[in-house]
């Protein structure tokens, strides 16, 4: 008897090594931006601050971060290398990059990227007892009985006996300092909702690949050079 584990979903995890000066230099620049916040009415009590809707979007064309997102392009390309896509033939952007902080209980809800192809979650200060990352399987292949892996209430009667991998809906990540995750974008993901949080700092950004030539080509979004505003 055997079982055979098929489409699987695949999260990059590496490490982005930066000297603790530099690390500095870029958390400083980060409570800057939670300081000039232009949208403080938009977070709401047990949100984390999100750059990217308090006018900080762009972290790419800051030049603190030139180093970090030097070290990035290359994990993106790790990553585009491991799915054996060809990435030769692609311009790959960073659409947006911003920076979150979390406090205490302070989280960020169930949410994907559904105008760009890849993320990524960079941590750049965390402690073991901050939050880390959960994935989330909305298509659960695996269960029979609609409703069955969710159940708390199964779980504790052993109607499912233990969670593993052929039947876990959501998945936990335990992300250190240092860590960069890189995933699809349309993947659903959070932090962890009871964790407290001793200042969380990370950073992630959006990311999409454009062909380099759409000649006979039919699926990927063709050059920009070809494109007509209307």
């Amino acid at each position: 008897m055997k079982v055979l584990n098929i489409f699987p979903l695949s999260i990059f995890c590496n490490k982005i090594n930066l000297t603790d000066k530099k690390k500095k230099q870029m958390i400083d620049e980060i409570r800057k931006m939670r300081e000039n916040s232009k949208l403080e009415d938009y977070k709401k009590k047990g949100d984390a601050w999100t750059g990217d809707t308090q006018g900080f979007e762009n972290l790419q064309k800051n030049k603190i971060f030139d180093e970090f997102f030097s070290e990035v392009k290359k994990n993106v390309y790790q990553y585009l290398d491991q799915l054996k896509i060809d990435a030769s033939q692609l311009d790959v952007f960073i659409q947006r990059s911003w920076a979150t902080i979390s406090y205490g209980n302070e989280t960020i809800a169930k949410h994907k990227h559904m105008q760009s192809h890849i993320s990524f979650a960079y941590y750049l200060k965390k402690s073991s007892n901050d939050a880390n990352l959960m994935i989330y399987d909305e298509v659960i292949r695996n269960e029979v009985i609609p409703g069955l892996f969710g159940s708390l209430t199964a779980f504790k009667r052993k109607i499912l006996k233990e969670l593993n991998v052929l039947n876990a809906s959501q998945y936990t990540i335990n992300v250190k300092e240092d860590d960069i995750i890189i995933f699809p974008s349309k993947t659903l993901h959070a932090t962890q909702p009871t964790n407290t949080n001793d200042e969380r700092i990370s950073i992630s950004a959006d990311i999409v690949c454009i062909a380099k030539s759409s000649e006979v080509l039919e699926h990927l979004t063709p050059p920009f050079e070809n494109w007509t505003k209307i």
